[in-house]
Order: C-alpha cells, then sequence, then structure tokens
C-alpha cells in the first residue's frame, strides 16, 4: 500500500468519523448515523443495503460460490455520562486526539475497517468476498442489530469485530448472563419482633455469590466473575421488608455453558433466581485460524477479552480487533489517537492481505 492510498484512506476514515460524531446515535436510536453511513457508500457508487438501522455492503465481483468473510462493528454509542466538559457530539482535534462520543468506541473502529473495505473494493482475485456490515444497538446486546442482520449474510466463513483492543488480537471472549434474584421473607412492624427480613435472607444468598469460586479457570479468560450490581427493598423505615430484589452480573468463560453455571447458582441459594437471556455465549477462535496466524506472523499478541461485543453472537469464527483502547470506552471526553486509527487501516489491510 502505497503513502498515497494510505493518506487518501485515512483522510476519508477521519472525515467519516466526524460526521459520525456529530449525529447522535444511541441505542436503538441510529437511523441518522444509518442513513450517514449509507450515504457515504452510495456517493460512491457501491451498492448498499440496509435492514432497519443496519448498513451492509459487499465487494464490486461479489461471487456467491465463494464464502464471505465478514467485517463488522457498531454504530450505536452510549449516552454521555455527567461528566463530560466538551460537547459531546462536536468532533475535535486536539494534539493528535479526535475527541467526541463515540470516537473511541467504536468509531474509529468502524471506519478503519470501511477504509480496509474500500482498499479490496475492486479486486477480483480473492479467495474471499468481503463484507461491511455497520450495525446498531450493540451497547445494549439488542436484537435488531447483527442478529438480525445475520440471516441476510450467508456463507460467511469468519469474521473481523471491530472494537477498540489497541489493534491487538482478541481470539476469547467471556459471555455474559444477567440473573434477576428474588429474596423473600414475612412482613412485620420493625418495632416488634414480627416478621421475616428478606434482606437479612438475602444477605446471605449475596455473600455466597461474593465468595464462591468456580473451579473451572480458562487458559485465555480466567475465572467465572459475579458481581451484584443493584439491590432494592423495603417500603418504609418501620416495615420487615417481604420481598429483596438483586441483579447479578455473570461473566462466564469457555470452561462453562450459561446453563450449567445456572445451576450451580440454584443449588447454592435459597432466593429465586430468573436469567434474563441466554444468548451472549463466551466465543473462542483456535490459535491456528488463518486470520489468527496472519495476525501471529505481524507480532499481533493473542488474548481473552473480559468484555462483551456482538462477537458474542456470531455463529462463526471470529477475532475481535480494532485502534484504540477498552479503557477510554464510555468515559467522558471520550477521544481516539488520530495516529491509532491511520495504523488501525494498515494492520487491517495487511492481516486481510494475509488471508485474500
Amino acid at each position: 500500500m502505497t503513502n498515497e492510498i494510505s493518506e487518501d484512506l485515512f483522510r476519508l476514515a477521519v472525515g467519516l468519523l466526524k460526521e459520525l460524531i456529530g449525529i447522535p446515535s444511541f441505542s436503538k436510536e441510529e437511523n441518522a448515523a444509518a442513513s450517514s453511513v449509507e450515504r457515504f457508500f452510495a456517493e460512491r457508487n457501491i451498492a448498499v443495503n440496509r435492514l432497519k438501522n443496519n448498513v451492509w455492503v459487499a465487494n464490486k465481483y461479489f461471487d456467491p460460490g465463494k464464502h464471505s468473510v465478514l467485517l463488522n462493528s457498531h454504530i450505536d454509542t452510549v449516552k454521555p455520562n455527567k461528566d463530560y466538559t466538551r460537547d459531546p457530539f462536536s468532533a475535535t482535534e486536539e494534539e493528535g486526539r479526535l475527541y467526541g462520543l463515540g470516537s473511541n468506541d467504536a468509531g474509529g473502529c468502524l471506519v478503519s475497517l470501511i477504509a480496509a473495505f474500500l482498499f479490496f473494493y475492486d479486486r477480483q482475485d480473492m479467495k474471499y468476498n468481503i463484507l461491511l456490515a455497520a450495525t446498531a444497538e450493540e451497547e445494549i446486546s439488542g436484537g435488531n442489530g447483527i442478529e438480525a442482520l445475520l440471516p441476510m449474510l450467508r456463507n460467511i466463513d469468519f469474521a473481523i469485530v471491530g472494537e477498540p483492543t489497541q489493534m491487538q488480537m482478541a481470539i476469547a471472549e467471556k459471555g455474559l448472563m444477567v440473573v434477576d434474584c428474588m429474596a423473600y421473607g414475612r412482613s412485620g412492624h420493625a418495632a416488634r419482633d414480627e416478621g421475616v427480613n428478606a434482606i437479612y435472607n438475602a444477605m446471605d444468598d449475596i455473600q455466597w455469590i461474593s465468595t464462591h469460586s468456580f473451579p473451572k479457570v480458562s487458559q485465555m479468560l480466567g475465572p467465572v466473575k459475579m458481581n451484584v450490581t443493584l439491590i432494592n427493598a423495603g417500603t418504609q423505615h418501620n416495615v420487615i421488608p417481604a420481598t429483596c430484589a438483586f441483579t447479578v452480573d455473570i461473566r462466564i468463560n469457555d470452561c462453562y455453558t450459561h446453563e450449567e453455571v445456572l445451576e450451580i447458582i440454584r443449588e447454592h441459594v435459597s432466593c429465586e433466581v430468573v436469567p434474563r437471556g441466554m444468548r451472549l455465549k463466551s466465543t473462542f477462535i483456535n490459535h491456528d485460524h488463518p486470520i489468527v496466524v496472519a495476525g501471529l506472523n505481524m507480532g499481533l499478541q493473542p488474548f481473552g477479552s473480559s468484555t462483551l461485543s456482538d462477537k458474542a453472537l456470531m455463529p462463526f469464527p471470529a477475532i475481535k480487533m480494532g485502534p484504540g483502547d477498552s479503557a477510554r470506552s464510555h468515559i467522558a471526553d471520550e477521544f481516539i489517537y488520530l495516529e491509532d486509527i491511520r495504523k488501525g487501516i494498515e494492520i487491517y489491510i495487511q492481516i486481510l492481505n494475509e488471508v485474500l
């Protein structure tokens, strides 16, 4: 790739990212951002498809007889937190940084993948087709994002999921199960020795959850982690609460299924335990997969990720990799280094070139 091509792709990517930063795109409210991406491809005479707020394109010489590589990242963002000192929807360059909501998570990844897609768009000698999908509802693991789109995308061999990883390869990712728990007691007057306090019953279960260690520890993902993150009980100060509700966030490694973890929890607690869903599975791609081998040959480091992405919803192998730093996701005054976007484009092109 010549410096001239690299610079052109870089400028296109940064220009698109600045436009997207200026468009509020909270989960389930991505319509305008999807239209922006749609317009970006249409202006370049690339046939563009859309389902709800998901936009996807295919390489110019798409061959239905070939398998495809999917390049995917998301267009939705979380809402800006209260500590912002800058306008979250104003894309501002300062000392090599580009500030703005979604710049790091995951706008820099998305536009870098789009630049890589453009680089390969009209090549005719590729082993795989290339599909690029800019999708919705990733931040809430919603059903109208990549999950809704996947039935439209056939014969995918593997994927690169764009999330900020400092361009290292997440080849494994923990799954997520959220469970809602309800401990029961019996109401009574707080001034008299009556009733059964549901909070105290919940405390016994919370103590077990906070101290239990699952014996199977993953080489890439470490142990299963459980954290009580929400709790609610009581109606007024002088009434013994009859119920205590709490929520547990569980990050599951590749040694357990969701069903196994749920069964273990239910065996050890007395409260009612109801999972919100079982679809966000842990994932793993083998070290000898061609895309992983290509990354290893480039000196990229494989690791296991504790954070969730749309990789969890993909029924085919995938790596998670992108410019930016996960530690800057969802922070106030979010930013990405411009040089990281440039390097991201170059590394995406290099790793794809190895397998295409």
